[in-house]
């Protein structure tokens, strides 16, 4: 029987290196992290900054080499040591979209020609039909129409069009999964809700697997199907969106839906029963990473590590509260 998974990243591990000689420190910002996604899937990857979400996502493009683990992509080991032609294929299959529209697109350019260079890199399309190419994608993203855009510059664009015109061209190679780096944070409140809905329709439409990465959790539950919340370099739980979001197992899943603002408290967080910040990803403590600002902290959350296991309804947490 055929995989339905698209990818599967097995017990990924990356470690950098910050400082020189002998003050150099070890920063564990991936720590054994395992998920799988499937064919038109949007798995969302969730936490604070510092969580390692942006990492995982380099790695899986292949910005940064694991230390650790393996990436399986179609079933392919992809992890290291592609050749040139099979990295260029790959990277034409998993394209990114990146957080900051304004420092991505390179202004000495026209929209079309930014769009339209994915095209000419991987030879996709003879010159006479790029262009209508280029113009039907820029409409599937909400640029509409497209003949009033290809000629612009992106400084003469706003942050919202500019973001379209990111997924536009990450789009027009025909990937497979896109990697969607925190794609909404740098634009205003009242357009990030048509991002979020070009996405959706990307997925729909195009049929393909989404990695979505945010630190908020009402976005995750409107655009993923499953969410994966991260802490210190690891999962600390993963399922369902709804049931993640609705019934959060993991003590600090539990503090991230509190300090959502709430429209019944005006907007307002509530207060949140936490002891500190987040953990030294140089000097992680033994045991659960989380314990230092748990509000349920047990004498074991000291000593050991807690291993991800299934709790109710295929939700995995990594806590032991949950024996």
């Amino acid at each position: 029987m055929e995989s339905r998974n698209i990818l599967e990243v097995v017990s990924l591990k990356k470690v950098f290196k910050v400082g020189k000689f002998l003050n150099a420190k070890e920063i564990l910002a991936v720590n054994n992290v395992s998920f799988k996604v499937q064919k038109k899937e949007v798995l969302g990857l969730v936490g604070e900054s510092g969580s390692g979400k942006t990492t995982i996502a380099r790695i899986i493009a292949k910005q940064y080499d694991p230390d650790g683990g393996k990436i399986l992509f179609n079933q392919n080991d992809v992890t290291n040591n592609l050749k040139k032609n099979e990295l260029k294929k790959y990277r034409k299959d998993v394209q990114y979209i990146f957080q900051d529209p304004f420092s991505s697109l390179n202004d000495f350019y026209s929209i079309g020609q930014l769009v339209e260079r994915p095209l000419i890199v991987n030879r996709m399309a003879i010159k006479k039909a790029r262009k209508d190419t280029v113009l039907k994608t820029l409409e599937i993203c909400g640029l509409k129409p497209a003949q009033r855009y290809i000629d612009c510059s992106p400084y003469e664009l706003s942050g919202g069009q500019r973001q379209r015109v990111g997924i536009a061209r990450a789009l027009i190679s025909k990937p497979k999964i896109l990697l969607a780096d925190e794609p909404t944070s740098m634009l205003d409140a009242s357009i990030r809700i048509d991002i979020m809905n070009v996405l959706l329709n990307v997925n729909n439409e195009e049929e393909l697997a989404m990695i979505y990465i945010t630190h908020d959790l009402a976005g995750a539950h409107y655009v993923c199907d499953q969410i994966a919340v991260l802490y210190s370099g690891s999962i600390v739980e993963i399922g369902n969106s709804s049931e993640v979001i609705n019934k959060p197992k993991h003590p600090y899943t539990q503090l991230l839906k509190m300090a959502a603002p709430k429209p019944e408290l005006g907007l307002k967080p509530e207060t949140i029963p936490t002891n500190g910040e987040m953990v030294d990803l140089s000097n992680i403590p033994e045991g659960c990473p989380f314990y230092p600002r748990c509000p349920h902290v047990k004498d074991v959350c000291k000593r050991e590590k807690p291993i991800l296991k299934k709790v109710e309804n295929d939700i995995l947490v990594s806590c032991w509260m949950y024996k």
